[in-house]
């Protein structure tokens, strides 16, 4: 079987390297033809691995592997780094122009970016993509550094939608263009920035290639969505029993991948055992916890313009709305409130609970077969552990089966290099924080200055207030050269403020550590389907949630040191030697020791 490398490039199977793939006519459309390209430069890593791995899936995962499912990638164009770097000197952006570019808001960014002129070859090779497709359309990021183990860039650049319905092939071609030069300028937005810097990666390592992908999904009235859209990884970082690490984990969300890659609510299983119970004491718990809205693209009346919105073509839509299209049937449970219980299905009244009982608990269609088979596929090609993302419509009609599209697969780090916290390490005084819910490995002792969201004053209503004065603070202190650790209330990172607070990479950049507490009104599971989570895996962030039970902090003792600076929800301390972390993988505990005896309460209570 073909290797891909994990690392920063792809060791592609022959024929799929960008000479391989053939180029873009009017004809591609047409034909059946899978990949195609525009230019002659790199493809970038996310869509050279999708490329190769067309191949693969037909060789490993043929037709009739599973009776009544459809499986492969979705056609797609790429516009090679090529078409970049010709767009860059056609509009004299050279790395000077960069430089000063980088200093204004994105906002900015994106309106120079709108206004500057694409290739004349560019332009006739999109003017035709746009009068030949009809369906609607991803334009994703595709650069060279993406999707690597090190360096994932997950989430860090744009993605945006197109509904790509308009009469006239104008209007279309008008989107595409728009869609293509955000992706472009997203590669100068302060995310961008402030991840490089963090991986200590220059501006010039770095170029972008675009994919343009027919969205897997169908059209019901005015909105366009898939029934389900997966992320799974090959590597669980917090098993529920009985299942282990090397069992896995998928989240699974009605309607588009936004809501799981986003951090929003979504539904977490082991592809080893889907039918474990849910972490949830009981029916209500279900309904206030899991998904109840979803991302579609807007096929109704145009919006208002506003073309440097990732979701200017998107609607947030309820379930009520799902029910409504249809397309709940296969997808949730119904509680029956006379008998205190769930049934999977639509066929009962009482509310509804996204949780995918149908395909899991009854396998009316075979996702959860075809879920462990892709993981186990790209593990043996990428040579370890795996993150991918799916989408897929179930039947409507009869005769109709179950298609599922590949939209992408990157290597995950896990954790390596061996740092033991045995139980007598964890159980010792003198700890700031202690917690049996830690994410990667590791030891550092270079953490002098810690950030935490001050409990007195924390409200779940003040997520977004949390997430701006912690980008201002984390601005100083990478400025000053000062790594820190962080700790707040709820899942940081997430696009739903009351899940926690809705920070950006380039947000936390500064941080070492981060630390996630809970508190009674936000109690959350880490997302482990988010691009946040991901690149927080990938850039050695040590990663520590603290819940009732499975740690705890010493409050007492962090209030006791001086205040270096704070805002009105933050505080700032600096401590006059390093703390001492340590983050044991294997046994997921983690530890975080004051400099000196006696530093604290004696320890977390």
């Amino acid at each position: 079987m073909a290797k891909l490398d994990p690392g920063m490039g792809a060791a592609l199977p022959r024929g799929v390297a960008c000479g391989g793939v053939p180029p873009f006519d009017r004809h591609f459309f047409a034909s059946d033809r899978v990949v195609s390209r525009i230019g002659t430069g790199a493809l970038g890593a996310k869509a050279e691995r999708l490329a190769a791995m067309q191949q693969i899936l037909a060789a490993e995962l043929p037709p009739g592997r599973w009776r009544g499912v459809e499986l492969g990638i979705p056609r797609m164009v790429v516009l090679a780094t090529d078409a970049y770097d010709a767009f860059l000197a056609r509009n004299h952006l050279d790395e000077t122009a960069l430089a000063a570019l980088c200093t204004l808001p994105d906002e900015r960014i994106a309106h120079a970016f709108l206004h500057a002129s694409l290739p004349a070859d560019l332009v006739g090779d999109l003017r035709a993509l746009a009068e030949h497709a009809h369906a609607p359309l991803a334009v994703r990021s595709s650069s060279l550094l993406e999707d690597s183990l090190r360096l994932p860039f997950a989430g860090v650049y744009q993605t945006k939608m197109i509904p790509n319905q308009d009469p006239d092939p104008g209007a279309r071609f008008q989107a595409l263009v728009e869609a293509v030069k955000l992706v472009y300028a997203s590669t100068f937005f302060a995310a961008a920035r402030g991840y490089r810097a963090a991986a200590g990666v220059p501006l010039s390592a770095e170029k972008m290639a675009v994919v343009v992908q027919e969205i897997v999904g169908r059209r019901h009235g005015d909105r366009f969505y898939p029934h389900l859209s997966a992320v799974a990884r090959s590597y669980n970082y917090y098993p529920r029993p009985p299942a282990t690490p090397d069992a896995g984990v998928a989240d699974l969300a009605l309607g588009l991948g936004k809501t799981i890659v986003e951090g929003g609510r979504c539904w977490s299983y082991s592809p080893r055992y889907p039918k474990a119970p849910a972490p949830f004491a009981s029916a209500a718990a279900l309904m206030h916890e899991t998904q109840n809205r979803f991302w579609a693209v807007n096929m109704g009346p145009p919006p208002a313009y506003d073309p440097i919105a990732e979701t200017e073509y998107l609607v947030e839509a309820t379930l009520a709305d799902a029910e409504y299209d249809d397309t709940l049937r296969d997808l949730v449970s119904s509680w029956d409130a006379a008998a205190d219980r769930l049934r999977p299905g639509t066929g009962y009244d009482g509310p509804r609970v996204l949780d995918f009982a149908p395909l899991l608990l009854l396998n009316e269609y075979p996702l959860n077969d075809v879920v462990r088979a892709l993981l186990a596929v790209c593990e043996r090609v990428l040579g370890g552990a795996v993150e991918i993302e799916l989408a897929a419509t179930l039947p409507v009609a009869p005769g109709e089966g179950m298609r599922v599209g590949f939209l992408q697969v990157r290597p995950m780090a896990t954790p390596g290099e061996r740092v033991d916290v045995g139980a007598e390490e964890y159980a010792q005084g003198g700890l700031l924080l202690r917690s049996r819910e830690a994410m990667g490995n590791g030891a550092l002792d270079t953490v002098r200055d810690v950030v935490y969201v001050r409990p007195d004053r924390f409200e779940p209503r003040l997520t977004r207030d949390v997430a701006t004065e912690v980008a201002a603070l984390n601005r100083r202190l990478v400025a000053e050269g000062r790594p820190y650790l962080l700790i707040g209330f709820g899942r940081w990172g997430s696009s739903e403020p009351w899940l926690g607070p809705p920070v950006q990479w380039a947000d936390v950049a500064g941080a070492a550590v981060i630390v996630e507490a809970a508190t009674a009104g936000m109690n959350v599971e880490p997302s482990q389907g988010a691009h946040f989570f991901h690149n927080l895996v990938s850039l050695g962030v040590l990663y520590l949630t603290v819940r009732e039970g499975r740690g705890d902090i010493d409050w007492a003792g962090l209030e006791r040191q001086p205040a270096e600076g704070g805002q009105a929800l933050l505080r700032h301390v600096r401590l006059p030697a390093p703390l001492r972390v340590r983050v044991d993988g294997r046994s997921r505990r983690g530890i975080v020791a004051w400099p000196e005896p006696g530093q604290g309460q004696g320890g977390a209570a």
